[in-house]
């Protein structure tokens, strides 16, 4: 058993932190944020693969996401995902011009053409997938975090921790300082949240990118994709023009009630940063895709410290 420092208590440090603790670790979670104060908690957490590579390893670590999920969905008996916060929702991405299958398909079970499109598209797969309501899915990792015997403490760090045995650095976008790594970068995603108008389907047109994520209670509407930009305010020009786009995929949402604003920052790199130098396991640089390779790379994490 080793005492393991986890960095960052995001959606990939906390189902990290997870594993080991399950896999008979002492874990301790340290962050500057906490969970619901992360990035994760901004993301509309559909699952799938979006600014995250490479696709072979990607394609893994999202099978082994979407397996954990799906079980998850299912975890809670006769309530569902309730506790957990995840649901299976079927949904549609479409296109304005043909499109091969997309190259994270062997990661799914099934995925169909669409033929009944929105007016203006031409191509369209149907699949269903994991949906997460990250604030509820954040307090039941975080919950499982301390029955499993893990903690999670507060603290602003100018480097990594020094004293335990081992370093697991998921501090994202923190990975700039602590993993003295330039090469990960913001890529801001502006969401707003409406109310629930009965839509129980997600959509997606990747090319926005535009999103429309329904939840138990609300629906979660995107979004954008603007890389280098630090700023976690709000844009009431851009809310309207994500507002303006959603409408035409979704004219269901016309005169949905706007109930809040969110800005995230992805932590977007070349490729995901998952290995281990000495005694730092660096794992980061997940993209939009944070939600749809956190068991997978948490499962790869546990592989590494177990090599030693």
């Amino acid at each position: 058993m080793a005492r393991v420092s986890v960095v960052g208590a995001g959606v990939v440090g906390l189902t990290a932190a997870i594993r080991l603790l399950e896999a008979g670790h002492r874990v301790d979670v340290l962050a500057r944020d906490l969970p619901l104060e992360t990035t994760s908690a901004v993301a509309a957490a559909l699952w799938y693969p979006y600014r995250a590579l490479p696709q072979d390893r990607v394609t893994g670590w999202s099978q082994t996401t979407y397996d954990t999920l799906a079980g998850l969905a299912g975890s809670t008996g006769s309530a569902g995902g309730t506790a957990t916060g995840v649901r299976m929702r079927t949904g549609t991405e479409v296109f304005t011009a043909p499109t091969s299958d997309p190259w994270w398909r062997g990661a799914v079970p099934d995925l169909d053409r669409e033929t009944a499109l929105p007016e203006g598209y031409v191509d369209g797969w149907t699949f269903r997938t994991p949906v997460v309501e990250m604030p509820v899915h954040l307090r039941w990792l975080t919950s499982r975090v301390s029955e499993l015997g893990g903690t999670l403490t507060r603290i602003s760090l100018g480097a990594l921790p020094k004293g335990a045995d081992l370093v697991v650095n998921c501090a994202g976008l923190g990975a700039r300082l602590l993993g003295g790594d330039h090469a990960v970068t913001p890529v801001r995603g502006q969401v707003v949240v409406v109310e629930q108008v009965g839509l129980d389907r997600w959509w997606l047109d990747a090319a926005g990118p535009t999103y429309v994520v329904p939840r138990s209670a609300d629906i979660v509407v995107g979004g954008t994709d603007e890389e280098g930009d630090w700023s976690r305010t709000a844009s009431p020009e851009t809310a309207r023009a994500i507002l303006a786009r959603a409408r035409r995929l979704v004219p269901e949402l016309a005169g949905a009630r706007v109930l809040r604003h969110k800005v995230g920052l992805r932590p977007v790199r070349p490729t995901v940063r998952l290995e281990r130098v000495d005694d730092v396991i660096h794992c980061y640089g997940h993209g939009g895709a944070g939600v749809t390779l956190s068991w997978g790379t948490a499962a790869e994490v546990v592989a590494l410290a177990d090599a030693g």
